[in-house]
């Protein structure tokens, strides 16, 4: 699995924030908003919207304040780095925000209940992946998906994972990764498998495929 993209830092800055409502938009339907993209638009763009909850309209604002933040960083990714996002993407919606989960949760629809993450074996994960022969791409999605099947957090978790992804990508000039509303059922279905095998393969493949975007240069 090789980079699809081989952009500048700056390059795929401009990339991410040029298409930074679209990726909100996408993510804020892994929460049920049913906000349009025009609203979305309005919401990200700070100027208030009628006929939406404010609920929704936390999920949106947590988005963009997360998107803000890794857009403007250059840290090294580590879990101290993927709370501070769950802290942007959760904040007033879960138990414990920009914290590891400390009890336990079932994922619904599947009968795989994740463990109760201990902060030394994320850690070393997180490590081994960015440490492997992998291409930028690969351990970019590897890392999302294993954050999302091991329920890292009390909430927000696919959200999480997403931008922690995206920031990866950006880093390394690999592309923006964005699962669009047309997508979201067969990735769902995806992601049941995924959650109930552990086995990655056809996952990462689907979101090889079908996800990524960039620049092509000549």
């Amino acid at each position: 699995m090789q980079n699809k993209f081989n952009l500048t830092l700056q390059e795929n800055r401009f990339l991410a924030k040029k298409n930074i409502v679209e990726v909100i938009h996408s993510i804020s339907r892994l929460e049920n908003v049913n906000t349009t993209f025009p609203q979305t638009q309005t919401i990200v763009s700070g100027m208030s919207v009628s006929g939406v909850s404010t609920d929704d309209i936390q999920v949106i604002l947590n988005l963009k304040n997360a998107w803000q933040f890794i857009l403007k960083s250059d840290s090294t990714f580590d879990l101290a780095f993927a709370c501070k996002i769950n802290g942007f993407v959760a904040y007033n919606e879960s138990l414990a925000w920009g914290e590891l989960r400390t009890g336990n949760v079932g994922i619904s629809g599947v009968a795989y209940v994740p463990e109760i993450p201990n902060s030394q074996a994320v850690e070393q994960t997180f490590e081994q992946i960015q440490h492997s022969p992998l291409s930028a791409t690969e351990k970019a999605l590897k890392l999302m998906y294993h954050m999302m099947r091991n329920q890292l957090f009390w909430d927000g978790n696919k959200r999480t994972a997403i931008i922690c992804a995206n920031y990866l990508l950006i880093q390394a000039g690999a592309g923006v990764l964005n699962i669009n509303e047309q997508q979201l059922e067969q990735w769902h279905e995806l992601l049941s498998q995924f959650y109930e095998s552990g086995d990655d393969t056809q996952i990462m493949e689907w979101t090889y495929q079908h996800c990524l975007y960039g620049i092509l240069k000549d």
